[in-house]
């Protein structure tokens, strides 16, 4: 089968490397336009552009979803993976057997951009990958292919879209040979749909009064970005990693004690493990204390 992938992140170049090794072929690769990045601010192509010129597979970079059809002249099947950009429905006729989504969840649950954050946010047990035909809803079309995991506690966004990027592969290839074969996905219900909406910097602000599992878990789903911060001593202070205690602190009360940092919850203290102050890198948090200097007066 002829196959374009239209992708932009890292996740993607799972599929992406066992499509160049499979039978089918891959035609091209469609991304977004380059973007600053660093702190110099300069241009720099997606993950999947540089994977695309390092295996010499052609790669367009359209400006606009209109412009991706200049780009499907005889393709019979697109695979998508965190494009973003939202297709038109006149694109998605365009390829013979139309368009594919790789999801980061176990459809109908977490429809939308963040279904990995949020299903750690919410404490779920499992998750998995979805393969399902886009049409002109937000993750509501027909599904081919789903493959499940455990979510194990903890595990923060980033390792996690890692894990389900090369547990995908597998429903991805099995949902080409099924349109190969001319079988129909089946349609999705929306019995137990929720909505994965988009992050903001915002809702990152950690709540200390709220349960120690509850807050946890935000860390957790918001390391790396846009991250889970408090307040220290008039700056933001990232919170990147914590675990939880069985000890009794009050609510938001910071202690040094024994070579640990620990913050009063709602429920027992946490214990914070990596933290990223304004400004500067990211530090285990005994370093942090110990060169912050931390007084009666911050505890």
């Amino acid at each position: 089968m002829r196959i374009a992938v239209a992708a932009t992140p890292d996740v993607a170049l799972p599929t992406l490397e066992a499509l160049q090794a499979s039978s089918h072929e891959l035609i091209c690769v469609l991304t977004k336009p380059d973007a600053p990045a660093g702190r110099g601010r300069e241009l720099q192509s997606s993950a999947v552009a540089q994977w695309a010129v390092r295996n010499a597979v052609p790669v367009f970079k359209p400006h606009s979803s209109s412009q991706i059809s200049d780009h499907l002249a005889n393709v019979d099947l697109v695979i998508t993976v965190g494009f973003g950009f939202l297709i038109p429905e006149a694109v998605l006729k365009v390829p013979k057997h139309g368009f594919i989504n790789l999801h980061f969840s176990l459809l109908p649950r977490w429809r939308g951009a963040a279904p990995v954050q949020r299903a750690i946010e919410a404490g779920d047990g499992r998750t998995g990958v979805t393969v399902f035909k886009l049409d002109r809803g937000m993750d509501t079309g027909p599904i081919y292919t789903t493959a499940e995991c455990d979510l194990m506690p903890g595990i923060n966004s980033d390792e996690l879209l890692k894990s389900l990027a090369i547990l995908g592969v597998r429903p991805v290839l099995d949902a080409i040979e099924l349109i190969a074969k001319g079988e129909l996905p089946k349609e999705q219900s929306d019995v137990g749909a929720t909505r994965a909406s988009k992050l903001s910097k915002e809702e990152g602000h950690i709540n200390w009064n709220n349960e120690a599992e509850v807050i946890q878990r935000k860390i957790a789903a918001f390391n790396p970005n846009p991250g889970a911060w408090s307040i220290f001593r008039g700056q933001i202070l990232k919170i990147n990693r914590a675990r939880l205690t069985t000890l009794s602190l009050p609510v938001g009360k910071l202690t040094f004690e024994q070579r640990t940092v620990r913050v009063g919850t709602g429920s027992y203290a946490l214990e914070i493990l990596e933290v990223t102050p304004a400004g500067k890198k990211t530090i285990n948090a005994e370093a942090w204390a110990n060169g912050a200097r931390i007084t009666a007066e911050d505890l």
